[in-house]
């Protein structure tokens, strides 16, 4: 409870044990009448989403902003900005909001209101709905699409609203980012073009709680999160199977992702099935240390040790 609020509560309370005092008794003189204060309106809500504020958001086209005057009911609704910028409020007719912050929007609605139509009003300016600025996430995510960009809206945040990524996303994210946001009405291609700038993400690092990447997305951004490159691993490990290769994976790297080598398992012969880059579709067997790095689609092979 806010300060504000207990003081209003014991006030309320002291009122409520005075009047009961005095039920049935003479009625006292009357004090000369003194004028009665106007009423402290309550504070505004915050303007917050998920987690971040949003008076900072500019207003644009076909966003819906609600507009709260306090005590004053045929003022207060929510307004959808049009494409020329503009809203029809009451009172004022058509009036420019687009290009300005919600605090912005408040100072000029406070202004144009004192002058002539109400006594001090009290404005309070959110945005309801976020249209105007989108971005795009593409890729192994549950739910591919375009989104609103809501307020400062962070990596982390867009993938959350994204479903989350899939388990055959990489550890690597790329964020395409056009010079001329406005000019950008479809998804970015994988291959960014000359004339956009490209942000690679770290997700394993983001999920660590390493958030240095966890940068904040703007207007016509792209996320695509591609699909992971694996390698495969057989023998006497303790879990064969396929695994997300990370960069610079060496060979006992992957062998410890797999758990481990069983009892039986030797470091030595290690052997990867790789397919020869000179010949797509055919493969080829190669002694490998553990120190040597891991391709994808390796297929490594842990031999039994000579007893």
């Amino acid at each position: 409870m806010t300060r504000h609020h207990f003081a209003t509560a014991v006030f309320a309370f002291v009122v409520g044990m005075s009047a009961i005092s005095v039920a049935g008794q003479a009625a006292p003189v009357q004090a000369p009448k003194t004028q009665t204060p106007a009423p402290t309106p309550p504070p505004m809500p915050e303007r917050q989403l998920l987690g971040t504020q949003t008076t900072d958001y500019v207003v644009g086209p076909a966003d819906v902003i609600k507009i709260t005057v306090f005590n004053e009911d045929q003022l207060t609704g929510s307004f959808r900005v049009d494409t020329d910028g503009t809203i029809t409020y009451p009172m004022l007719g058509r009036h420019h909001v687009a290009g300005r912050t919600a605090r912005e929007i408040e100072t000029v609605l406070t202004k144009l209101l004192e002058d002539g139509f109400v006594r001090r009003p009290t404005v309070a300016v959110e945005v309801q709905d976020f249209r105007s600025r989108t971005i795009f996430i593409v890729g192994e995510v549950r739910t591919a699409g375009k989104y609103p960009l809501q307020g400062d809206m962070t990596l982390l945040e867009a993938l959350a609203l994204a479903g989350s990524v899939t388990s055959n996303a990489s550890n690597e994210i790329r964020v395409i980012r056009p010079r001329d946001p406005s000019a950008k009405k479809e998804a970015a291609q994988p291959d960014a073009d000359v004339n956009a700038e490209e942000i690679k993400v770290d997700l394993k690092a983001l999920e660590e709680g390493k958030v240095a990447g966890n940068v904040v997305l703007q207007d016509g951004d792209t996320v695509i999160v591609g699909r992971a490159e694996r390698f495969y691993i057989s023998g006497h490990v303790r879990t064969p199977g396929s695994y997300v290769i990370d960069r610079g994976m060496t060979v006992q790297q992957a062998i410890a992702v797999a758990g481990g080598m069983t009892e039986r398992g030797s470091t030595r012969g290690i052997k990867v099935r790789r397919e020869n880059p000179n010949k797509p579709g055919e493969f080829v067997e190669v002694d490998v240390r553990l120190t040597d790095r891991v391709v994808p689609g390796d297929t490594i092979v842990v031999r039994q040790r000579r007893i």
